[in-house]
């Protein structure tokens, strides 16, 4: 398994108006065609969804996601939702969502402020401010506290700071080392601490830290060694047990799939004893299911 990249790629012989009208016609009517809505926008990368989106309003005069909504439902609708909305307005909303719902759902903040590039990460602030006309920044303090809250705000400000570390395990010292973007920089520190300390970086965090700032710390380390394995594990952890995470694996199938899906199916197969395909395949059904497996692409079982 050799191949790299995305499961989700741009469609060769692209023909907004012609995708505009299958859709209109799969909702027009009685009854709903989900196996034409979904076997479409599953076969078309973003960029093409929004053009699709532009020339449905100009075709019909209608929100295509509106219109979507409106025969859809449930985990299904959430799911192709999640496919129509750009990358960077998608991590805006769920950032928007984590922070403004009922709690905090922190899990968000961590796995989206973790997993982006700093370049992603100013991006984002940007369009957080244009869409909602608030700071991002002042919004996670407002949230959250301690030692979590700060390591949230060095990740937002994408500091890089290279030079030498104190080594410390407590809280205070993993957040000084861990607030450096620099995946490369990172993992040097993370050779040094094994050869100083004895422990893996992570064996540290586990045993000196615990609740939200665990989970953030755990995050930016796995993040810094390899993010398609640390979406494994993500992938792996919302499916394994009773119950589903579906948001998780919603957010996680939608915003990975034209990125690096394939290296997350790889680091699955090489982490657990199953394909993520099958995974999804046991735990999920209907058209949610048909959705999520043409995302990931293909079985490595």
């Amino acid at each position: 398994l050799c191949t790299k990249g995305g499961t989700v790629k741009a469609s060769p012989n692209f023909n907004a108006s012609a995708d505009a009208e299958v859709l209109q016609k799969a909702m027009k009517g009685l009854g709903t065609d989900e196996d034409a809505i979904l076997q479409l926008l599953t076969a078309r990368s973003n960029a093409q969804r929004q053009e699709i989106k532009n020339t449905y309003k100009t075709l019909f005069g209608k929100d295509l996601i509106d219109d979507l909504k409106g025969e859809l439902g449930g985990k299904f609708e959430t799911l192709i939702v999640a496919l129509m909305t750009p990358p960077i307005a998608y991590d805006v909303t769920s950032l928007r969502n984590a922070i403004k719902g009922a709690g905090t759902d922190e899990k968000v903040l961590v796995e989206i402020l973790s997993s982006r590039t700093p370049e992603q990460v100013k991006d984002i602030i940007a369009a957080y401010r244009q869409e909602y006309d608030d700071d991002l920044e002042e919004d996670v303090c407002g949230d959250t506290s301690g030692h979590f809250k700060r390591l949230l705000v060095i990740l937002l400000q994408a500091l890089f700071k290279a030079g030498e570390e104190k080594f410390g395990t407590d809280e205070q010292s993993f957040v000084t080392i861990l607030g450096n973007r620099s995946a490369e920089h990172l993992r040097k520190v993370f050779d040094a601490y094994m050869k100083m300390s004895g422990y893996e970086m992570e064996e540290s965090i586990q045993r000196e830290t615990s609740g939200p700032l665990r989970d953030l710390l755990l995050a930016v380390v796995k993040c810094a060694r390899s993010v398609p394995a640390y979406f494994a594990e993500t992938l792996y952890y919302a499916m394994k047990g009773a119950g589903t995470d579906d948001n998780t694996l919603i957010r996680v199938m939608a915003s990975r799939c034209e990125v690096d899906m394939m290296d997350i199916r790889n680091e699955f197969r090489r982490m657990f004893a199953c394909s993520l395909h099958s995974m999804i395949k046991g735990d999920t059904g209907g058209d949610y299911r048909k959705a999520l497996l043409l995302l990931c692409g293909g079985d490595d079982a």
